[in-house]
């Protein structure tokens, strides 16, 4: 059996002369573990303080939030973010859907601050035109690589055969035979 260094058996479970950790010792061990499982739970819970009271309305202002950008997290929603900027944010469209706005009317207060980098989709103009059509312009220059390289691949003849390459060559096709 594997014994401990004497130095590790405290952290292994066991004192020589005593009979092990009692159950309070194990559950006590465990819990940073757990609590450090459970910290995404926390952190998803939000502020209670920061919510609606009436459910229909907290609902719309999360549909907007999943919307809009978080401007340091940059691929993040501000409803998924956890930094001081998108709390703001939530609070502004909170507010705005408290005051009676309607969905549209929160997106164009946000977006008239901040400008299209708020917005997880930016609508299509010309300052975005580029940001849409680069998946296009990728694939259609990886493409043209491709295209390009078995081009020259396949235009590539192998040099001719020396006599004492042929010489060669006519010895084994005749010893095989």
């Amino acid at each position: 059996m594997y014994r401990f260094p004497k130095a590790l058996r405290p952290l292994a479970g066991g004192v020589p002369g005593r009979a092990g950790p009692s159950p309070l010792r194990r559950i006590l061990g465990c819990l940073p573990l757990l609590v450090a499982l459970a910290g995404p739970a926390f952190g998803a819970v939000g502020r209670p303080e920061d919510r609606l009271a009436d459910p229909g309305l907290e609902s719309r202002a999360e549909q907007i939030g999943r919307e809009l950008r978080c401007m340091v997290c940059q691929n993040q929603s501000i409803e998924d973010s956890d930094a001081d900027l998108a709390r703001d944010l939530r609070r502004i469209v909170r507010e705005r859907v408290q005051a009676g706005d309607d969905d549209a009317a929160v997106m164009r207060f946000v977006h008239d601050r901040y400008g299209d980098f708020v917005l997880l989709r930016p609508p299509f103009n010309p300052v975005t035109a580029l940001l849409w059509a680069m998946p296009v312009i990728a694939f259609g220059g990886g493409l043209a690589v491709i295209l390009t390289r078995r081009r020259r691949a396949g235009a590539v003849e192998p040099p001719p055969l020396t006599e004492a390459e042929r010489r060669r060559l006519a010895e084994l096709d005749g010893g095989g035979a």
